[in-house]
């Protein structure tokens, strides 16, 4: 069982997550500052310019990423680093994900288990 042992960190996955949800709401932003009035064009050359210096940061600074910070300081968006939080619930950005997963479970994997469920208890020990 190559997942023998496995364990999740689940703050390091939140933290990942949260590193890089900014990015992937930045559509959703822009759309969500058009509808209170914001020019298109001009926030979307605004969110381009912040997400490449909050990439740079990330990947060649402290690691941390503050493009929520950025937009929230700048006045074309008009919106404040609250209202950007409140956007950055993750179930926004997962698409059918859960849905499928479950199905994948259901239809793919569980046959597997049902057929060679008298395997699953053996256990091995290999050695290279």
């Amino acid at each position: 069982n190559v997942v023998d042992g496995l364990v999740v960190n689940t703050a390091v996955i939140d933290r990942d997550l949260r590193r890089e949800l900014p990015f992937m709401a930045t559509e959703n932003i822009m759309m969500d500052c058009v509808k209170r009035g914001g020019d298109r064009q001009e926030l979307h050359e605004r969110i381009r310019t912040h997400s490449m210096a909050a990439a740079q940061r990330v990947k060649q600074g402290d690691g941390v990423n503050d493009l929520l910070e950025r937009i929230a300081g700048d006045p074309a968006f008009g919106v404040t680093l609250s209202e950007l939080e409140a956007v950055l619930d993750p179930v926004r950005y997962v698409g059918r994900a859960p849905e499928q997963t479950e199905e994948f479970l259901r239809e793919e994997i569980a046959p597997i288990l049902e057929k060679y469920q008298d395997c699953l208890d053996v256990k091995v020990d290999i050695r290279v």
